[in-house]
Order: structure tokens, then C-alpha cells, then sequence
């Protein structure tokens, strides 16, 4: 598949005239179709949401509806991003299940898990989980689960929660930024491993170190390299390793959240090796920005831990293609615009988060076609491994039995990132004005379209089928 061969803008048509005597709800045919075994000519069939046939192009399935790729489109899998701040409730001006689910879903991404904060209560007992999918149920335009919090005092309520469908739990190893998600000591952390590594649920962690960032120069002012080093590679590696350790003593599967330095990658590697039970995710604002571009005062640009340099960027992507970094989810982290300081631009005061959910699959896609990356490896890293990790066995491929969830993708398409024009619910983005490459036309969520009018995702729990 060439982009020279997936150049044009059109737009798909419906044809329904198979609907007399039809055996599935929609069939979805196309030359360019990313299954399991490749990107391959193929005639999708979805009944009651499921993908229920593969078969090859031109063996003519008969849907009620049937919708022809056009000749630059491909059928790609949802997208899985399991790093989400939605802070609904309680933060709902930050960002809400209406406002994130609808930018899901124009990113092409099908499902999302909701991250325990920054929503007020944190999602740190069964009652908040409660509240957050009540919250949750009627704004969904994907398919949402949620995340557990570890926090210090509720180590009885973690095996409540897991039973109750979260995914596994998150925890800090320094302040959270929030007061109401207090951090886990090293030890704390290891004894609600143990906990979870019980009934095999999985502990996810911010992994820098709180005493090696005490020690850090201050971030205060508008040069972000005075943010950069007070959130230094080495409060990172630190605790990354006692991450590794607790994990290899406990048994427990851990997680590394939004890995930034490259530093951690080697003693990632050895620990896979020893058979610990360790996964990693990185972020695309690590993949694609660099600290030497960052203009003053432009906090847009602020995260934790931060965006880092040029040489840094290069390695994450060697750790990406070697597989020692397994996945690249959002960390979408939004706030008011009066939040990121805008008017001082001091990066010690500003909030710490990048909104990326809707532009991932572009920023990464464009990013990739330059180091000649194939579509099919990016939507391993975006759709297959997310789903993997978190346990989402229907989800993350296009396979008989898996969700019919996808995204008409045109990888030849371009656009200009116009904050005014996306769906998160405040317009600030470190990629403002950026040229990205490949656009997302269509997207269905269980085999229907989504319309951003009438919310029909659903809420999913672990181990449902």
C-alpha cells in the first residue's frame, strides 16, 4: 500500500440495496482492510455489533447496509487509548465524557479507560467508580472503562473495585498534582502489589521519584529549560527501577506509564528478560515534540514527566521498534485555559498535561510515514497492545469475534491543527497550527456510526467478553 495510491479526497457512499434477504446488519468492503493477516483486499461482516465474517473481496456478502471503501481509504481497528483524564465529575470544566468520547471518536479511536483522577472523588473506592460511570453512561459516543486508584489507606478497597470491573489500579510516586490522590512510598506501593498480584490485577505507575525531584532545581519562570531540569531523567530512572524490583518480588504485573526518558529503556529490557511482569507505554508528545523547539512561556507544552530532547525522541522510537516500549496511548491530561497560565507563561505554576486524545493516530502517522514506519506497526502500537494490556480481548484488531469497531482512515489526507476545531473542551494544544498527515473520516462503535449527536457507546468491564 503506496500513498501515492491513497491520495484522493472523496467521499464514501452508502449502498443499501443489499437489504432484501441480507445476513448481516453491514458489511464493509474494501481493497485496503488491516486484518490480522496484513492490509488486504477483504468484505467485512458485522451482526449484532460483532464482527461475524472475513471474506475475500468480491465474494459479495450481503448486509443491510453495505459501504464501499473508497480506492485512498483504509479500514483501520479503533483505536484503544488507555490513558484518559476525563474529571467528570468534578472537573467536568476541565474536560467531560461528552466532550473527550466525541474527540475520541473523530481521532478514530473506539474505546478509551478513564484514568481515577483528576475527577472529584478520585475513583478510589466502589462508590466513586459509581458516581464516574453514572456520570459516564449517558455522554458516551465510544466504548469507556475506567481505572482503579492505589492510594495510601484503600488497600481494602482494591480487590472491591476489581470486582466491581476496573481494569487495575494507578498510583503516584510523587504528588499527583492533585491533593485528593495522595502518592504511594516505595513500600506502600510493594504492599498493594502484593495485594493486586492476588487476583492477577495489574498496578499502573507514574514513575518518578519524589526525592529526587525535591532535590531538582526550581521550575519557576517562562525557560523551559528550567522546567526540564526540575523534572530530571534521573527522578525518572530511579523509579522506574523500584518499579522493576517491587514487581519482580511481588509477582504482580506492573505497568510504566508515559515513559519519557530513554534512559529506563536497558534496565526495561534486562527486567523483561528476567520474565518480570512489566509493560510500558509512551505518549506522542514524546514522539514527535522536543524540548529544544519549546518557545518560552509556551506551557501548552507542559507535562509530567516532561517533553524531552531531540536524542531522547530517537531512542523511544528504537525502543518502540525493538518492542521494549509496548504501546503509545495519550495521557490526554487537559485543564482550563487559565490553569496552563497563559497570560505569564511560568512553567512552575502552569498545569502539567497535554490534550492530545483527537490527533494521536495523525501525529503518530505523520511521524512514522518519515521514518518509514507501515500503518499496520503504528495501529499495533495504538489499537492491538493497549487492548492486550488492559485485558480488552474483543477489541484492538479486525478479527471474527472482536467488536466491530474501526475508522475510515485516509492516510494520504493532511489538515492544519485548528484548536477551535476540536472537540476537546478547551482549545489549547501544543500542535496548534501543525501540518499532520492522514485524516479520519468515518468512525463505528460496535457497527454503528458514530454521529456526535446521540451517544451510544457503552460502559465495559474487565473480563466481559
Amino acid at each position: 500500500m503506496s500513498n501515492t495510491e491513497l491520495a484522493a479526497d472523496t467521499t464514501p457512499s452508502d449502498d443499501s440495496a443489499h437489504g432484501a434477504g441480507a445476513d448481516f446488519d453491514l458489511v464493509i468492503r474494501g481493497e485496503h482492510i488491516v486484518t490480522t493477516a496484513g492490509t488486504v483486499a477483504r468484505e467485512v461482516g458485522i451482526r449484532a455489533g460483532k464482527i461475524v465474517a472475513i471474506e475475500p473481496l468480491g465474494n459479495n456478502l450481503r448486509g443491510t447496509t453495505t459501504i464501499d471503501l473508497t480506492d485512498e481509504e483504509v479500514l483501520i481497528p479503533g483505536l484503544v487509548d488507555t490513558h484518559v483524564h476525563v474529571n467528570e465529575p468534578g472537573r467536568t470544566e476541565w474536560e467531560g465524557f461528552e466532550s473527550a468520547t466525541k474527540a475520541a471518536a473523530a481521532g478514530g479511536v473506539t474505546t478509551i479507560v478513564d484514568m481515577p483522577l483528576n475527577s472529584i472523588p478520585p475513583t478510589v473506592n466502589v462508590e466513586a467508580l459509581e458516581l464516574k460511570q453514572a456520570a459516564a453512561r449517558p455522554k458516551a459516543f465510544v466504548d469507556v472503562g475506567f481505572w482503579g486508584g492505589a492510594i495510601p489507606g484503600n488497600k481494602t478497597d482494591l480487590r472491591k473495585l476489581h470486582d466491581a470491573g476496573v481494569f487495575g489500579f494507578k498510583c503516584f510516586l510523587l504528588h499527583s498534582g492533585v491533593e485528593e490522590f495522595p502518592y504511594l512510598e516505595p513500600d506502600e506501593m510493594e504492599d498493594d502489589m502484593g495485594e493486586i498480584a492476588s487476583f492477577d490485577s495489574m498496578m499502573l505507575v507514574h514513575a518518578e521519584d519524589s526525592r529526587a525531584i525535591d532535590r531538582a532545581p526550581n521550575a519557576e519562570g517562562d525557560h523551559y529549560d528550567r522546567f526540564l531540569a526540575s523534572r530530571p531523567r534521573g527522578a525518572e530512572n530511579v523509579a522506574v527501577a523500584e518499579v522493576i524490583e517491587r514487581a519482580r518480588w511481588t509477582g504482580a504485573r506492573a505497568h510504566i506509564l508515559h515513559l519519557s526518558s530513554s534512559d529506563a529503556l536497558a534496565m526495561i529490557q534486562s527486567a523483561k528478560r528476567d520474565g518480570v511482569k512489566l509493560t510500558v507505554e509512551t505518549c506522542p508528545h514524546y514522539l514527535t515534540l522536543l524540548a529544544e523547539e519549546i518557545p518560552d512561556g509556551a506551557t501548552a507544552f507542559k507535562c509530567c514527566p516532561p517533553i524531552r530532547e531531540a536524542s531522547n525522541r530517537e531512542l523511544l522510537w528504537k525502543g518502540l521498534e525493538d518492542g521494549v516500549i509496548d504501546c503509545i496511548v495519550s495521557d490526554h491530561s487537559p485543564s482550563t485555559l487559565d490553569l496552563k497560565d497563559i497570560e505569564n507563561g511560568d512553567f512552575g505554576v502552569a498545569w502539567g498535561g497535554v490534550a492530545s486524545l483527537q490527533l494521536g493516530l495523525a501525529l503518530i502517522w505523520t511521524e512514522a510515514q518519515r521514518r518509514g514506519i507501515k500503518l499496520e506497526t503504528v495501529l499495533k502500537w495504538m489499537s492491538t497492545r493497549p487492548a492486550e494490556i488492559a485485558g480488552l480481548h474483543h477489541k484492538g484488531a479486525i478479527a471474527l469475534g472482536n467488536d466491530a469497531d474501526f475508522a475510515f482512515f485516509a492516510p494520504g489526507d493532511s489538515f492544519v491543527v485548528d484548536v477551535n476545531k476540536l472537540h476537546h473542551k478547551n482549545p489549547i494544544s501544543p500542535y496548534q497550527g501543525k501540518v499532520l498527515a492522514g485524516k479520519v473520516r468515518r468512525t463505528f462503535v460496535r457497527g454503528t456510526e458514530v454521529d456526535f449527536k446521540t451517544p451510544k457507546g457503552q460502559l465495559i468491564r474487565r473480563g466481559e467478553i
